[in-house]
């Protein structure tokens, strides 16, 4: 079954939509839901077009909370928080994903989701998240709350060190934020991988960061942000 509508009677409990493609993950979801004393689990869809349809069509109106995984078919997750919002804009939307927050949970936040929960997390942080979710506060991990700060009182000496980068060589970031490896970024540009080796060496040093690895994170967020997703 790849959505279901679940009639549920208490009005003081808030109902939850569940959107994942894994129908065991949504039962185990459901499960850990009906044991929560002020929610209960309402509707469960595999795909966007089906999230859409069991919100418009649910007898007792819209659900209160979604939780949404990144990967979907029909629409990404992303997409769909997007969809969701702007026919139902009081909805509180939590995005619980395997996929790297570094990479989608500034996405989703900006989308309109309130919070970003990784799978395999300990389930009291997905409690945690729920809770605050549901109550209309912001959840994110304490990593990446420690990011968006450092970045908020950085900005000004972010785009300082960016400045310091030659014309070629904020290229090479832009195309590492765009996820391309090393070997695609040499491609693109038409030159070795040596030649873009030595770029990321380069702008490594000239912002500061201690790893190769950790200057990919920092392209990855500062593209998401450029793009404004």
């Amino acid at each position: 079954m790849t959505s279901e509508i679940t009639l549920q009677f208490d009005s003081d409990k808030k109902r939850v939509l569940i959107v994942d493609e894994d129908p065991l993950f949504r039962s185990g979801l459901a499960s850990l839901i009906k044991a929560e004393p002020n929610l209960v689990p309402c509707c469960e869809a595999s795909s966007a077009p089906l999230a859409l349809h069991v919100m418009r069509t649910c007898p007792r109106g819209p659900c209160d909370v979604a939780v949404l995984d990144v990967c979907l078919q029909g629409a990404n997750g992303i997409e769909l928080i997007k969809l969701l919002r702007a026919e139902h804009p009081q909805l509180k939307i939590l995005m619980l994903s395997m996929y790297e927050e570094s990479v989608y949970a500034l996405r989703a936040l900006r989308a309109g989701a309130l919070g970003y929960v990784m799978k395999g997390e300990e389930l009291d942080q997905l409690r945690s998240a729920l809770h605050k979710v549901t109550g209309g506060e912001i959840y994110v991990s304490q990593k990446l709350r420690e990011q968006i700060i450092f970045q908020a009182v950085n900005k000004d000496t972010i785009n300082s060190a960016l400045k310091r980068l030659s014309h070629k060589q904020l290229e090479v970031l832009k195309l590492f934020g765009r996820g391309l490896g090393t070997r695609e970024v040499a491609s693109q540009l038409y030159v070795s991988r040596r030649t873009i080796e030595t770029h990321r060496m380069r702008i490594k040093e000239k912002l500061g960061f201690t790893d190769a690895n950790e200057m990919v994170r920092f392209a990855i967020d500062w593209y998401a942000q450029e793009k404004r997703i």
